[in-house]
């Protein structure tokens, strides 16, 4: 990548720009709110989504919306209600640093996209915080007259999926993936990050650490985002 001040922004949601659950983080996955969800409906709940885990680590499923597809069964059959989906959306927490670092990026007139594997709820709130240009997720909930969880829209937003999502997004701006950089924290963007021209590792999973272009290591709450600025800085002219 050359020292052009990066055209595109893609960040990942939960642990990027979410604060992580690290009570949840056992090292299979990183921990989202698919997890904090099965765990609010109790310890059966949660055990039957760690086994989707399981599967997935063991490469049992076709694609993430098989994976997503059992976890939403689970889900309802454990009586996933609108409630307690909007109680996990209002007590996300943006990482410190969020809004300044998106301030500074869209004075610098950068693009910015969320792509995220989790929910949309949670990525239309922080999207409209932040004031992102571009938000995928994988799940949307749809209720029935009980507020239960009747059926989902699920896209595939994560692992490979993010890369995918990313080629339109570039495609559609007329912009090379040489111009674009990543932020994420788990393994499941380790896809994502090797085609964009840079990519930072942010408190992040050692896979993905390994193959990104930086790494930033806070340690748990001391996460703050405007150190991404700081390292950019370094890294790239800024007019």
């Amino acid at each position: 990548m050359n020292n052009k001040f990066p055209a595109i922004w893609f960040f990942d949601m939960e642990g990027t720009l979410l604060k992580k659950e690290y009570s949840l983080d056992n090292g299979k996955v990183a921990p989202s709110a698919w997890t904090v969800l099965a765990r609010k409906l109790g310890e059966q709940c949660y055990l039957e989504e760690e086994k989707t885990k399981d599967r997935w680590l063991n490469g049992e499923y076709r694609g993430y919306l098989d994976w997503m597809a059992d976890t939403v069964e689970i889900h309802k059959k454990y009586g996933l209600r609108k409630e307690l989906v909007d109680q996990v959306v209002e007590d996300a927490k943006l990482y410190n640093g969020a809004e300044e670092l998106f301030k500074w990026l869209r004075e610098n007139k950068a693009i910015t996209v969320l792509i995220t594997g989790g929910f949309k709820a949670l990525a239309d709130k922080v999207q409209r915080k932040l004031k992102i240009n571009h938000a995928f997720s994988g799940c949307e909930y749809f209720y029935d007259e009980n507020n239960l969880v009747e059926f989902a829209n699920l896209l595939p937003s994560d692992n490979q999926g993010k890369a995918s999502f990313m080629r339109q997004v570039i495609e559609e701006h007329g912009v090379s993936s040489k111009d674009c950089i990543f932020i994420g924290d788990g393994m499941n963007d380790i896809y994502l990050a090797k085609e964009v021209g840079f990519s930072i590792a942010f408190n992040a999973q050692n896979e993905l650490s390994d193959i990104a272009s930086a790494s930033i290591n806070q340690g748990q709450n001391k996460e703050n985002l405007l150190e991404i600025k700081e390292l950019i800085s370094s890294y790239f002219i800024i007019t």
